[in-house]
C-alpha cells in the first residue's frame, strides 16, 4: 500500500493541519509545502470542491542523508500528507508510505532511511 491514514472526528482541516503540523514537528519534520487543492480548483477551474490539503513535510537529518547517498532522490521527496474533508464532515490525514515510494530506488541504505520515515510518520498519526 502506498499510504496509511488516521480519521479525525470534530475538528476542521485547519485544525487538522495545525494538529498534524505540530506533531511532524515532534518527530524532526517541517511543512515545506502546503497546497490548497480547494482553493486551486475554484480558481483555476471554478469548481467548488471540498477541502483538501496536501502538506510536503520533510526532516532535514533523513532528507540530508538521503540526498548525499542519491543525489537524484529528491524526485521522490518529500512525504507528503493529505489533510481532507470527507462526506460525513470527518477528515482524513493520509501519509505517504515512504518504503512504498522510495522501494524503486532499490538500495539497501534508502530502504533503512525509509524504514525511519515511516517509523516517524506513523508516530505522528498514533499521536493524533
Amino acid at each position: 500500500m502506498y499510504g496509511f491514514h488516521k480519521t479525525l472526528s470534530g475538528v476542521s482541516v485547519e485544525e487538522a493541519v495545525d494538529k498534524v503540523t505540530a506533531a511532524l514537528k515532534t518527530e524532526g519534520f517541517g511543512v515545506l509545502t502546503d497546497i490548497n487543492v480547494q482553493a486551486v480548483m475554484k480558481e483555476k477551474l471554478d469548481i467548488d470542491h471540498k477541502p483538501y490539503r496536501i502538506l510536503g513535510a520533510c526532516n532535514p537529518t533523513l532528507a540530508h542523508q538521503a540526498i548525499e547517498h542519491d543525489s537524484d532522490i529528491g524526485l521522490l521527496l518529500p512525504c507528503n500528507v493529505v489533510v481532507r474533508e470527507e462526506d460525513n464532515a470527518e477528515i482524513t490525514v493520509a501519509f505517504v508510505n515512504p518504503k512504498a515510494m522510495l522501494q524503486v530506488v532499490n538500495d539497501s541504505a534508502v530502504d533503512a532511511l525509509a524504514t525511519e520515515v515511516e517509523q516517524r510518520l506513523h508516530r505522528v498519526s498514533d499521536s493524533l
